[in-house]
Formats: structure tokens, sequence, C-alpha cells
């Protein structure tokens, strides 16, 4: 302990929200780590957000209510908030400060690490590469996820991106290398912290999860830490423990109002609907600490869940977020009306490292063009939906009508499934081709022939009528 260790200082001039600015101040370093002693002994911590020539503004992790400035006193650590890493993690159930609430004792480590991390150096980056398989059959099929990639979940309010973020936590899966999930909850109820819980039992049970659980009623400056915890941990089980490790973060956007608030008991001027400007920078660099490490084992691949506030993909979370991840998996109102889990919308919906992941040597050598037919036969369908409304279905050709029945079966047969049910690639693939071949064989052009033949691929006779050509593409 050096002789500033020892320091504390009492002169906290006052309590603003969750920061405390304490003056007098002298060697203090942005983003220090703090303790703070109240009259009663209590202690509480928190992190040097500010320094100006003798003031520190403190941000107070525990909140600051219940405390009297007069009767403080913070000492500061010198160096930034560390926490313990290593597979000491693994099966715990923590805050969103790492803090056990679980009844075990403390998390120990092999060593510590800064919470603050860094990005990943680009020129050390290796190109992401191999799939994570989800277990869920639209996104593994049609936006699959690599190893090392960021790929958003955008939903709004009412929609199950919860449930979606807790079935890929517990179904997630490489081929036989060590894996290991990571989630963070933000800003979460207590009834979805408990079915969260419940959720991913089995997979906790096994060792194979990290679970941080920051609630609605915990202090707002947790919320702001809860991910970078998640992210510390990750990082130490992939690159020194040599595991794939898939981060779940939920909900970004409770992450960024966190944020908001603070930027507003800063002071700071405000940006876009109230954010902070450095609102892109902040999520870059969460954002930025996935990836695979040239020489290293391991990756960090990251799921954020953000909820659209109205629906508004044009707000500033879902906007920037997409600028710094690659792709985005979209949840649609009018599919959940449907009746349809996980309501994904396809043609929103884009995985942009997909052909680093998928395709011969890595899933199916025919998934990349069953995909992009799918996806381009799902284009051709919600043309001829809006068409139908203008002219009614007794007016469409038989091949349109053909494509109502594809668009039916797409939802229903292929992106349908049971919230618990863990859908191997495989059997997705040949629901695909289901699908796929309730239209004739003229409008699979983007299949190669000798697939369509394997498949039994058959054309509809000319001139028949729908009837016919329903009977033609059963035979």
């Amino acid at each position: 302990m050096t002789a500033r260790d020892e320091i504390e200082y009492t002169a906290v001039r006052e309590l603003r929200g969750p920061l405390a600015v304490v003056e007098g101040v002298s060697g203090v370093g942005w983003d220090e780590f703090a303790t703070i002693t109240l009259d009663s002994g209590d202690q509480r911590h928190g992190l040097v957000l500010e320094v100006n020539r003798d003031l520190a503004v403190v941000q107070v992790l525990e909140d600051t209510a219940g405390m009297d400035p007069s009767g403080l006193r913070v000492a500061f650590a010198g160096e930034p908030l560390r926490i313990p890493v290593g597979p000491g993690w693994l099966g715990r159930v923590c805050n969103g400060r790492g803090e056990p609430v679980d009844g075990g004792p403390p998390v120990f480590g092999t060593g510590s690490a800064p919470v603050a991390g860094n990005p990943i150096n680009p020129v050390r980056r290796q190109p992401p590469s191999e799939p994570v398989l989800t277990g869920v059959g639209a996104v593994d099929t049609l936006t699959t996820l690599v190893r090392g990639q960021k790929l958003p979940v955008f939903s709004a309010a009412g929609l199950p991106h919860l449930e979606l973020a807790a079935q890929i936590a517990a179904q997630a899966t490489v081929a036989g290398e060590a894996f290991s999930v990571v989630f963070a909850g933000m800003g979460l109820t207590h009834l979805d912290a408990a079915f969260v819980r419940d959720a991913l039992e089995e997979r906790s049970a096994a060792g194979e999860l990290v679970l941080l659980l920051n609630t609605a009623d915990d202090p707002v400056i947790e919320r702001i830490l809860t991910p970078r915890v998640a992210l510390t941990v990750a990082e130490h089980l992939a690159f020194t423990g040599g595991r794939h490790v898939l981060v779940v973060m939920t909900d970004m956007t409770a992450y960024a109002e966190a944020l908001r608030e603070v930027s507003a008991a800063r002071g700071e001027v405000p940006a876009r609907r109230a954010y902070p400007g450095y609102l892109y920078s902040d999520l870059a660099s969460l954002y930025e600490r996935c990836g695979r490490v040239r020489g290293l084992p391991g990756s960090v691949t990251v799921l954020p869940v953000l909820t659209m506030p109205a629906g508004d993909i044009t707000h500033p979370v879902p906007d920037l977020t997409g600028y710094i991840t690659e792709g985005q998996i979209v949840l649609s109102r009018e599919v959940h009306a449907l009746g349809v889990y996980p309501p994904v919308d396809a043609l929103s919906s884009l995985s942009r490292l997909m052909r680093k992941g998928a395709g011969p040597g890595r899933t199916r050598a025919d998934h990349l063009d069953v995909a992009a037919q799918l996806l381009a036969a799902v284009a051709r369908a919600r043309q001829v939906r809006e068409l139908a409304d203008l002219v009614g279905e007794a007016s469409l050709s038989a091949t349109d009508r053909r494509y109502l029945d594809f668009d039916a079966a797409f939802l229903h047969r292929f992106v349908d499934q049971r919230p618990d049910q863990r859908r191997p690639l495989e059997e997705s693939l040949e629901r695909a081709w289901q699908v796929l071949l309730t239209l004739p064989r003229s409008q699979l052009a983007m299949l190669p022939a000798d697939l369509l033949d394997a498949h039994g691929a058959r054309d509809m006779p000319h001139g028949s009528g729908p009837a016919e050509g329903e009977e033609a593409a059963a035979g």
C-alpha cells in the first residue's frame, strides 16, 4: 500500500444523485477505484469519473442514499477497479458488480484484471470463422452467428426478446470444443431475473455459465458496470482459458439509459434524445472487446439485446449499435401477432459474417444456397401479399398463390419452434427444403440443379389451375 492509499479525504462538497464531489484531492486520476466509509462504519465503493484541479467526481456504485456528506471518508486506491478472473466464475450467480447472490462464497480467481478492459488491437485480430449454433432454426439458418462476431437482437416492448436471449444462452454450442456462456442482465424485474435463473439452471449446474443479474431496483451505476464485468470475465476464460465464450447482454437500452442518467447528474451537455454525446464511443468500447486474437486460443462472441423505444429503429441506441456491429436480428410485432416464436423478421435481419462461418466444411454444403433462396422467396411472397391486399387473392396467378402458401409454411413450419426446443441445424435445413418445395421448380433459380434433383423439386404444369399446381408440387 502506498502512502497515498492511506490518505482519507473528508471534504465531500456535495452529493448529486449517484455522484459524490470530493475536494482537496491530490494525485487522483480518472477511473480510479475509491472506498467510501460512512460514520456507521459501513463501506461503499466508487469510481472516479472526472478530476478538475483539486476536485474529484466519484460515482458511487451502491448509490448515495442515506449518506451524509459531513460524515464521509474517501480513500483512493491508485488504480482502476479490478475483479478476480478465472474459472471460479463458472456456475456462479452474481449481481451486476460481481458479488455472489447464490449463497456461495466470494468469487476467487487465479489473478485479477481491470473491468475497463481494452478493445482488441485491429492488427492482432483474427478474422471470425466457424459457427456458434444457437439451436434456434431461423437464426442458425438465415443469420448464422460466427465465433468472434457481435450480432445484436433488435426488439420492442412486449416481444419475447428475453425468452430468446435465455434460449440462446441455454442452447448455444460449438462443435467439440470448450464452450461457456456469460449472461449479463441489466435493469431486469425480479420476475424476469427469476425466469432467467430457471431457464439457465441446467447450464449453470454443468459449470458452463456465468450469470450476472442487475435488477431494476439496483443502483443505476451498477448497470453501467455489469457489461464490463461480464466482458472482463469472458476475456480471461477465452484468451487465457482457451474457451469459446458467448456473452449475452440484455437489455442494452437499459444500460444506455443508466449512462444518460449519470451524464445528466454530471451536468453534461446532452446530445440526441438527451443521451450523452459519447454514447457511440462508449458502446464501441464494449462491443469491440469481442473477437479472436492471433496466437491466442478461444474467442469472445457478443449477442447484445436491445429494445427499440416505440419500435423506432432510428432511435440512438439501435442506430449507433448498428454502426458498430456486424448485422442484426430483428424481431417483428406482425410475426409475433401470428403466434410465431421467435418472431424474427427475416428480411430485416442480417449476419454480415455468415459467409465466414457457414457453408462447405463449416455447416453444410447447401446452407448458403438454401438461405439465399429462402430470403428471395420471402421477399417475393411479401410483394405478392401486398398485391393480394389490393386486388384480392382470386385475381392472383397460380404461381402467386403458391407464394402465399409458401409464406404461411415459412412462418409456421420453418421459423416457429418452442422456446425450450433445441433444433439441430440439420433439421432446420431439411425444414427449409420442405418449405421451398411448396414452390414450383422454376421459382428456385438460386439453387443448383443437382440439389433440386436430389430433393425431388418439380415444376407446375403450364396452364394448370391452382389445384393442379398444388398436386404437381406435392407429387
